[in-house]
């Protein structure tokens, strides 16, 4: 669930293309010019892929082709080193089929020596060796079957929106340019014409849910999947859009949504949400989504939190459903290194010399293997024989200026207590 960190394309590996060390595709008595679906070519890049820099084409493996509507071939293509949300159609004339494919040789750099201070921290009752990545669960992308994406934009409230991914709308939306969704109830529509007509008949202005939190302008909404099956469902083909790493269930029964909106003179918008089970033992969160349009903006690090406070309410213990998107994995990673690091300074600040990860935990209810995980990450805790916390003045002045300026729950305007459910409403269908 990839909230708000980064942008398509934003990371990229820099290469030098002139010393290749493997083949990819080799030469057959075929037609030379012939395109062959699997293999991998120079592909010159889209306008919004480019960057400043010179470099013009990447490698990229065929996946599909077509013809499309003018009578023109053209590929999918996967960009090697690219986020898949990158995947795209692309004409013949943009595969060179002249140049030789080469991987490059990877760069390696000297990991950068971590800076102490006096101000630290020890840690008691933790495990006595760092924790390796094994030990607090795989948290990339999952390796789902590659599919191609089937959609190419939607129309969503005010925004027009380019898909990252497939997504299992009926087949008759395939080969249209655009979809129409309408932003309040979820259906979608195959021409504007039909989500107008639907809008003057469409009475909902929030979704079919219970408040349970309103700051200003930002509500959350608790909705139950067996009783809004319908809403549920064009959630998750909405968010199937822009999120690769899930996969899809109609199967509703066991899950709760909570879904935050910005209000307005015209209704209540959504920026995200994210899903969990209704009798969860570990996994606090089941799927989380930021709308492209409210990324980078802090909503993302604000539903993180919303889930951990009804994880506190609870009197429980979470962590997010692996795997986890790329930008998911990274706003988690920026929200446990904040809030950790809060409880340390506050901790120092009314003169307590020390804290255990279990103490930790019972202020954030973030799992003991998160918090180990987060602290070896970051470079807070070192081990040295023993444990022991170490805190930069840079690490300080960086991260606490950043989290002054963040959304936060105001958990005076949560209303809401545990739900409690039968037996058969926790269960998955047969």
């Amino acid at each position: 669930m990839e909230p708000d960190t980064g942008t398509p394309g934003s990371v990229r590996h820099e290469s030098n293309p002139t010393t290749p060390i493997q083949q990819t595709n080799t030469k057959t008595e075929v037609n030379e010019r012939e395109i062959i679906i699997g293999n991998k070519y120079y592909v010159k890049l889209s306008d919004h892929m480019d960057s400043e820099r010179e470099i013009k084409h990447r490698i990229g493996e065929i996946l599909a082709n077509r013809t499309n509507s003018e009578g023109n071939q053209e590929y999918y293509i996967h960009f090697l080193d690219f986020n898949k949300r990158l995947d795209e159609w692309v004409s013949e004339d943009r595969i060179d089929v002249q140049r030789d494919v080469i991987i490059e040789r990877p760069k390696f750099t000297t990991p950068k020596k971590s800076l102490t201070t006096n101000l630290s921290l020890d840690v008691s009752k933790v495990l006595t060796t760092p924790p390796t990545w094994e030990a607090v669960g795989a948290m990339s992308c999952g390796q789902n079957k590659r599919r191609v994406k089937n959609l190419q934009e939607i129309h969503f409230g005010e925004y027009h929106i380019e898909t990252w991914y497939f997504s299992p709308y009926p087949e008759e939306f395939n080969d249209s340019p655009i979809i129409y969704i309408c932003e309040f109830c979820l259906s979608y529509f195959i021409s504007e014409f039909q989500l107008r007509r639907h809008i003057k008949k469409c009475n909902i202005m929030h979704p079919p849910g219970n408040e349970i939190y309103r700051d200003e302008e930002i509500s959350f909404f608790e909705i139950d999947g067996a009783r809004q099956q319908t809403y549920c469902q064009n959630l998750c083909l909405l968010s199937k859009l822009f999120l690769d790493h899930k996969s899809l269930s109609y199967d509703l029964l066991p899950f709760l949504f909570y879904i935050m909106c910005k209000q307005d003179q015209y209704g209540y918008h959504i920026v995200g949400y994210f899903s969990k089970e209704k009798n969860y033992t570990l996994n606090n969160l089941a799927c989380i989504l930021t709308l492209p349009p409210y990324q980078r903006k802090g909503y993302g690090r604000l539903l993180i939190s919303f889930s951990y406070e009804l994880s506190k309410i609870e009197g429980r213990i979470g962590s997010p459903e692996r795997p986890l998107s790329d930008l998911g994995l990274l706003s988690y990673q920026q929200y446990w290194y904040e809030t950790i690091l809060e409880v340390l300074w506050d901790t120092k600040e009314i003169g307590e010399d020390f804290i255990t990860i279990d103490e930790i935990t019972a202020k954030t209810s973030i799992t003991q293997s998160d918090i180990l995980f987060t602290l070896y990450e970051s470079g807070i805790c070192v081990y040295q024989g023993q444990v022991c916390i170490r805190l930069t003045e840079a690490m300080l002045d960086t991260s606490l200026n950043s989290i002054s300026r963040k959304r936060r729950i105001n958990i005076e305007n949560l209303k809401w207590s545990p739900p409690h459910f039968t037996a058969n409403q926790l269960r998955y269908k047969n």
